[in-house]
């Protein structure tokens, strides 16, 4: 499933196209993907100016000039291209490869804007994708958004912040680094990459790490700058890709060969100081990636 860095890519690719637009028509070919489409979703959808192209977590957010808002979620599979004039685009660069096969395009957003008329198409192979519609006044209440945790961006993840989440949970590490509750959109590449950054143990209990009531520890503070800087890296290089995918500008995401831990087992550990090996261990049905030498 795409991380958070690959959808941030994908957002970034599609807002130059978007934001201002106008849906002249959205076809939708078929009923449902993941979930069925709302109702009158096409309907509801065309006339509409598309004000702002956010992001929360995983989620992509297209706010209409009626005060709607698109939840759009990739799923497993899904992606998005950009068609106009001669040109091809699919914005972000993925871990695993997406789909170009054309029997797979299920909604196509047809748009207008003074420079001229496009398209933008969501293709999902495995239709684990969704698009919904929420009001903008009341979308933090939605029940996919409301309980999110702070965003692994920015200055709002600091070692105190880190510190006050962790404190007396008495599961791994990385299962805290992954719920969804605590931090939004951070998943199974990025916290394998940052508790390697941050020498710490994906093994070891979470609220080790944690002090006193608004307090940073060395290991806090240092694991929230490790959080922030990977996924700040990873957006920076277009997410993470394997294949040769394109993003909307035609560059490509290279942060996966930058990858000192994740899906490098056998290797020996990239920290210079350091004469360990790459071990790969199964933590809640996941594959994790690290070193037992140096994280501790």
């Amino acid at each position: 499933m795409p991380e958070l860095p690959e959808v941030e890519t994908v957002r970034r690719g599609l807002q130059p196209l978007m934001e201002g637009a106008s849906i002249t028509r959205l076809d939708l070919r078929r009923p449902d993907l993941r979930f069925p489409f709302p109702p009158d979703f096409a309907m509801r959808l065309q006339g509409r100016r598309i004000d702002a192209l956010a992001r929360r977590a995983k989620y992509l957010l297209m706010h209409l000039d009626d005060g709607s808002v698109v939840i759009a979620h990739l799923g497993m599979s899904g992606s998005f291209r950009i068609e106009q004039e001669s040109e091809t685009d699919q914005p972000g660069a993925f871990h695993h490869p997406r789909s170009k096969d054309q029997k797979h395009d299920h909604v196509v957003f047809h748009l207008s804007r003074p420079e001229g008329e496009a398209q933008v198409i969501f293709n999902d192979p495995r239709r684990f994708g969704f698009m919904l519609l929420a009001e903008a006044d009341t979308l933090t209440a939605h029940p996919l958004l409301a309980d999110l945790g702070v965003e692994p961006t920015g200055n709002a993840l600091d070692g105190a912040l880190l510190s006050d989440m962790l404190r007396n949970k008495k599961t791994p590490l990385k299962s805290a680094l992954l719920d969804q509750h605590l931090i939004a959109g951070l998943g199974n590449i990025y916290v394998c990459e940052a508790l390697w950054r941050a020498a710490l143990s994906p093994k070891r209990l979470a609220g080790t790490i944690a002090g006193k009531p608004g307090k940073e520890t060395v290991r806090s503070r240092r694991l929230a700058e490790a959080i922030r800087t990977v996924i700040a890296d990873a957006v920076a290089a277009g997410g993470s890709t394997l294949r040769d995918h394109r993003q909307a500008d035609g560059s490509l995401g290279y942060f996966q060969h930058s990858f000192q831990v994740y899906d490098q087992e056998g290797s020996p550990c990239a920290r210079l100081s350091c004469t360990g090996v790459v071990q790969r261990i199964v933590q809640a049905g996941r594959s994790t990636f690290y070193c037992p030498r140096c994280q501790r």
